[in-house]
């Protein structure tokens, strides 16, 4: 049952849409995936596999999930093929089209659903900054990095006010998916029912008001902030663009694109909106799409002129000669080619950074790709790689949903080598990476992390 006062608050607000409304809460939450780019072409994918997929129009990788199926078990789950992710939650990143090559940040990014949408945009040229807050969430999104292969992404737990610290006007697009009270995410989630009040709603609107100040300054120019919340509430949502843009001179409201527009519902006029723009934010309604609550406004950041800044020290550390023979003699045997990556230390990890941006002096948690660890001149490799470079592989073994060695694989077990040559490999499935192994005589040892196995 809705709360007492949030139906007080929206029957005026949708004056006789408020039925469809009512009656659309209390249906059953819609699924959706989003198929990623990084790891598999999402038309190959669903035109030559996946019949439980419908598209949403809105936005290209996205889809509908026709099926109430666990998918945690799934070999596509494992390998990174799709992450499940609510179609009204890829609404935002559908706001705009992101061009490889850009940098983002996520200020406040756990799981990493719409961090993921973002680094399949702008490819292994751009560069990604995840940040949470809460550190045990910036964990979950580590591992989801991992699992979806992304290579150029830092993953920090910072408060939002310490990026006007580090950067100014650097990042081409900023997405402020603010926390919120959590309306549209009523009929997903009883605890967001039952915790919601007017006094948490007002402690939300002051919280977003206060992230996406402090977005303002490393945002580029011609770059843009990405607002969005998972909430009906004007006072977290119109109301905080338009406070945003009275204080803000050098930032306007622009429209979304037209896909997400008709699917999408205008935003509402409030006092002080004279020049009757607040209309171009959207609202993503369950009566009026699929999916649940979300409200997305794209601001953008006029061109003033001002150059990109890095503000702080490099934590990144080069190697040593004999970590580097290591290494380079590592890669020569496992890839097929060099790689466009350059391996660092930071702290007690090596890592393969593709992009020139430092790492951040604290409290990050994954920087780059996760390579492994030397010990006695030997290098292991480290499941980040595998996951993220399984393409670049030598020695590969693709495995079929048809036959015993995916199960086994995602069992903990040794599988048949498939005729592959001694040494480090990575199985694949739908030609997607699963993790990696160790092929040794005729069997190929399993290395797929133990806590993501299958039981």
């Amino acid at each position: 049952m809705l709360p007492e006062k949030f139906t007080e608050r929206m029957k005026p607000l949708l004056n006789d849409e408020w039925e469809r409304f009512a009656a659309a809460m209390d249906e059953d939450a819609v699924r959706g995936v989003r198929i990623n780019r990084i790891k598999i072409d999402p038309q190959i994918y669903r035109n030559g596999y996946d019949e439980r997929l419908e598209p949403i129009s809105y936005y290209r990788d996205g889809f509908y999930f026709c099926s109430n199926d666990p998918v945690g078990v799934l070999a596509e789950h494992h390998a990174g093929i799709f992450y499940m992710q609510d179609p009204g939650a890829m609404a935002s990143l559908a706001a705009i089209d992101i061009p490889r090559g850009a940098k983002v940040l996520d200020m406040c990014a756990a799981p990493g659903g719409k961090s993921g949408q973002a680094a399949a945009a702008i490819g292994d040229e751009g560069f990604l900054l995840s940040n949470e807050f809460v550190p045990k969430r910036a964990k979950i999104m580590v591992g989801n990095f991992e699992r979806l292969g992304i290579k150029n992404a830092f993953v920090t737990s910072l408060d939002t006010a310490e990026f006007k610290k580090m950067y100014r006007a650097f990042f081409d697009f900023v997405i402020a998916d603010v926390p919120c009270s959590g309306e549209g995410m009523f009929r997903k989630n009883e605890i967001a029912v039952s915790e919601w009040s007017e006094e948490n709603v007002e402690r939300c609107a002051k919280r977003s008001r206060e992230i996406i100040e402090n977005a303002a300054p490393v945002v580029a120019p011609g770059g843009y902030i990405i607002y969005s919340t998972c909430t009906f509430s004007i006072d977290e949502n119109e109301a905080v663009v338009l406070d945003f843009l009275k204080s803000h001179d050098d930032f306007e409201l622009v429209p979304v694109k037209e896909e997400l527009k008709a699917m999408t519902a205008d935003g509402v006029s409030i006092d002080g909106d004279a020049d009757g723009i607040l209309h171009r934010c959207r609202r993503f309604y369950p009566h009026v799409s699929r999916g649940e609550g979300q409200f997305v406004a794209l601001l953008r950041r006029k061109d003033t002129g001002e150059m990109p800044i890095i503000l702080y020290k490099n934590k990144a550390r080069e190697l040593d000669r004999s970590e580097r023979s290591v290494i380079e003699a590592f890669l020569r045997d496992t890839l097929t080619s060099p790689i466009d990556a350059k391996p660092y230390k930071v702290g007690e990890n090596i890592v393969l950074i593709s992009h020139g941006v430092p790492v951040p002096e604290n409290s990050v948690f994954s920087a780059g790709v996760l390579l492994g660890e030397i010990r006695k001149g030997v290098l292991t490799p480290h499941h980040q790689f595998f996951s993220a470079y399984g393409a670049a592989f030598k020695r590969k073994l693709e495995l079929s949903d048809k036959g015993e060695e995916v199960r086994k694989y995602l069992h903990g077990e040794e599988i048949e080598n498939g005729g592959l040559a001694a040494g480090w490999c990575v199985l694949t499935y739908l030609g997607a990476s699963l993790g990696g192994g160790k092929v040794v005589g005729d069997r190929i040892k399993n290395h797929y992390p133990k806590g993501l196995r299958n039981k």
